[in-house]
């Protein structure tokens, strides 16, 4: 009996630019760019017609006018962008039996077994034509035994990707690629790699394990063994975590404003950072607050998947103002993030300029090496005791506090 798997990674073409043509149909086929309009604005998406003048996402939106001038610029809509996502997951939820949401705009799911009584690349492709029919979206996919060469194979096939690669087949066809179409070579690694003279995935097929080991660590075997494609990362299902929340308890019920506001603010910041350590997006928030007299109530909003701190720490805020309407005193505060997905922080590039994105970079730089507490809002000084000791999202069950009384 076959050991090996079908893994299928699904990858919406340039998502937000697709969003926005699937708005207006006389954006078709014409250069453009959604992101930061200002000049200190960043680019989000840009459409193929854009690249061949070298524009990609991330770069300054001042750059990318100058490299193609003729560009239709767009600042785009998170919520209408998180909409969309929704809508394609559905389809994928009500497909296959269990599935890995990566990103707002990516998903992988386990086809393994369906050949018994499905074409798997049939499958795969009614599944590609009934997202693009239901949602105007058009989507790739990469179909292989392992999410890792999956991966690549959409990327190499992109737009509108059909790229299966056949059992055996895997390292034939990574051999020829540059080594940083590996997931987890970013720039440092990439650069380590080119001053070793390392260019291709070849290159690595025939290098001993041992030295890739001695340049770059721990991560050299994983890398080693993905650009043999043998890698073999699990689809983590969707619904597997979807929520963080941090609650506190007073010692004393209290109805001190600038008490609660300051803790309210230490939970949503600390909840935002976790988010981004764990390279997580939410799009629900919700409020807990428990009086003196045991009685517990709550509010929940729904927003644009974000992890920006700008973004949640009004909202939560806000329902806070909502919520406390009885007067009375306040035993236990909680705050709540639900919805998560996979994603970075790139969605919200159309609301923020450089500034902003360079802002949360440098900040979270400092509390991944010095700890959460190193840099803090002044509003949350006195709530130093509010965060977390480890990643939330590394598999294991939450920690419960003691002190935490339900």
């Amino acid at each position: 009996m076959s050991t090996s798997k079908s893994i299928i990674h699904l990858d919406l073409d340039t998502f937000f630019v697709s969003a926005e043509r699937r708005l207006d149909s006389q954006l078709n086929n014409k250069p453009l760019i959604v992101g930061g309009l200002g000049d200190r604005g960043v680019v989000a998406a840009c459409s193929y017609e854009t690249r061949k003048f070298g524009v990609h996402s991330g770069m300054a939106m001042k750059v990318a006018r100058q490299l193609c001038p003729q560009a239709i610029v767009i600042k785009g809509n998170a919520s209408t962008y998180t909409k969309f996502s929704h809508e394609v997951t559905e389809i994928i939820r009500s497909k296959v039996p269990s599935f890995e949401k990566a990103s707002v705009d990516e998903f992988y799911a386990d086809l393994t077994g369906m050949d018994r009584f499905f074409g798997i690349k049939q499958f795969a492709t009614e599944l590609q034509e009934t997202i693009l029919k239901e949602t105007h979206l058009p989507i790739s996919f990469g179909l292989s035994q392992n999410k890792v060469v999956s991966k690549i194979a959409t990327g190499e096939g992109k737009p509108y990707a059909q790229k299966v690669i056949e059992i055996g087949t895997e390292k034939s066809f990574l051999a020829p690629l540059s080594v940083n179409k590996i997931p987890m070579i970013g720039n440092k690694t990439f650069q380590k790699l080119l001053n070793l003279g390392v260019r291709r995935i070849e290159t690595i097929q025939k290098m001993p394990v041992e030295v890739l080991e001695s340049v770059l660590g721990k991560n050299g075997r994983t890398i080693w063994k993905r650009a043999h494609g043998i890698d073999n990362p699990p689809i983590i299902p969707f619904h597997e975590r979807k929520s963080i929340s941090t609650e506190r308890t007073f010692n004393r019920d209290t109805i001190d404003m600038i008490r609660l506001h300051g803790t309210l603010v230490a939970m949503a910041e600390s909840l935002a950072y976790q988010l981004r350590r764990g390279n997580k997006l939410t799009s629900s928030i919700s409020v807990k607050i428990r009086y003196s007299d045991f009685q517990t109530q709550s509010k929940q909003a729904k927003i644009p998947y974000t992890s920006a701190d700008h973004i949640l720490i009004p909202k939560v805020e806000e329902l806070f103002r909502q919520l406390y309407t009885r007067r009375l005193l306040i035993r236990l505060i909680g705050v709540r993030f639900s919805g998560l997905v996979g994603g970075h922080y790139q969605i919200n590039l159309f609301d923020d300029s450089e500034d902003m994105l360079n802002l949360y970079n440098s900040l979270d730089k400092i509390k991944n090496r010095f700890g959460e507490h190193s840099v803090m809002r002044a509003a949350s000084m006195d709530a130093k005791t509010i965060g977390r000791m480890g990643n939330p999202f590394n598999g294991e069950p939450p920690v419960v506090l003691a002190h935490r009384k339900q």
